[in-house]
């Protein structure tokens, strides 16, 4: 969600009231800290005139990425 709201350079702060939640939720989203509901998903994506499944998608990708990371070191150590 982060790299979506960065590359069309918003703030957490422009975000978060275009997609009317508050802005500490937003921050605590993006930290993974929280996980958002469907409704607030489909604000910011909407926000961000991108869809939801997008954010999904990239989601699931980072997290793909930190798993093959944690392998690798894993492999690396034994």
């Amino acid at each position: 969600m982060k790299r979506f709201r960065e590359k069309q350079r918003l703030s957490q702060e422009v975000l978060s009231g275009l997609a009317n939640i508050d802005r500490s939720h937003l921050s605590k989203i993006e930290l993974g800290l929280r996980s958002p509901t469907v409704n607030v998903l489909y604000k910011i994506a909407d926000a961000l005139n991108i869809k939801a499944s997008d954010i999904l998608i990239e989601a699931e990708k980072e997290e793909c990425e930190e798993e093959c990371l944690d392998k690798s070191a894993h492999k690396n150590r034994s």
